[in-house]
């Protein structure tokens, strides 16, 4: 039996193509924007902005992101886009370009290469990037590096520090979703699909960063490591306490369902379970776009107390999402 994203007899291998030959199978038919004046092939791409430039970069490594025995290369092109397009959203910005750097095994097949591809250009294009360069090199494992650019177009970029005391908290797009997916997929079962899906590719409410700002949000981030996780970093960077609303939390059926079956709180899927990247922002009352989803407030720290997030006034029993090198 093969390995999974290895060669099928006949098939060809990123060793067999060759470095130059696999740059073309990601560049080969790419369209520009007008903001691009130079992309793949030269030393630099050159591209404008309107405004403010915001960029971003994460990375993406085979068995600690992404199992190719759980998600095939469409999955992970279009995974690889969608988590860092996201921190494009949060800062209420707009895409413009991307460039990609991968470390591929050098016995992976050609086919593989091709559908991750079309993965990454199915995700940039519902992102609203465009990919202007990159680099590819051999190595043991896939490692996969997305640099998101955007842009602001005269909206001021909404940080993490803005928050102040009584404003509402406001959530647009999935939670818990991705988590639950991975509770089942650990368990070497494929359903429910939906949430199997929601964790090998993430639904980015895109366009609503833009949304959120253009309403006055005065904080945002969005959910990579977990609600109570992502929002902790605001409490602090903002010096605010953040009070959740439990019975405002959606807790879709799909959660439900995964629940039962691994005796779960879905609770717990929604509070501490990352990779949605669902926005949270908070707006002044009267400010909440619709179609936003109010779980919230902010209140003043009391004296002598750090920031902190609560669920329903009490201290959250984990407020840790997924941290890197946590033991």
């Amino acid at each position: 039996m093969n390995q999974v994203g290895g060669p099928a007899s006949g098939d060809s291998t990123v060793a067999d193509l060759g470095e130059f030959s696999l740059i073309s199978q990601f560049t080969r038919g790419l369209q520009m924007s007008p903001a691009v004046s130079l992309g793949p092939g030269d030393d630099a791409a050159v591209f404008l902005v309107n405004g403010s430039a915001v960029c971003s970069v994460d990375m993406l490594v085979e068995g600690v992101h992404f199992r190719r025995d759980w998600s095939d290369p469409t999955h992970i092109g279009r995974k690889a886009v969608a988590v860092n397009a996201a921190d494009l959203e949060a800062m209420g910005a707009f895409g413009v370009s991307m460039v990609v750097a991968l470390g591929l095994p050098p016995e992976l097949s050609v086919p593989w290469v091709r559908e991750f591809s079309t993965g990454l250009r199915e995700e940039a294009e519902a992102a609203g990037v465009v990919v202007v360069g990159g680099d590819v090199t051999a190595a043991r494992d896939i490692t996969i590096s997305v640099t998101v650019i955007g842009e602001t177009r005269g909206l001021p970029v909404v940080t993490r520090s803005g928050a102040a005391p009584d404003q509402l908290v406001a959530v647009r797009g999935r939670l818990g979703w991705s988590a639950a997916g991975h509770s089942v997929l650990s368990r070497g079962f494929r359903s429910p699909r939906v949430a199997v899906e929601a964790h090998r590719v993430p639904q980015v409410p895109y366009g609503q960063g833009a949304v959120a700002a253009m309403a006055g949000a005065t904080a945002m981030i969005d959910v990579s490591d977990g609600l109570l996780a992502d929002l902790g970093h605001v409490a602090r960077a903002s010096g605010v306490t953040i009070d959740l609303d439990s019975s405002a939390l959606p807790i879709d059926e799909p959660l439900v369902t995964v629940a039962a079956a691994t005796g779960v709180d879905p609770l717990t899927f929604v509070l501490s379970g990352g990779d949605d990247h669902a926005l949270v922002a908070c707006f002044s009352v009267g400010d909440v776009p619709m179609g936003w989803t109010i779980i919230g407030r902010t209140v003043a720290v009391p004296t002598h107390a750090e920031p902190t997030v609560l669920v329903d006034g009490e201290l959250a029993p984990r407020e840790r999402g997924w941290e890197h090198f946590r033991t």
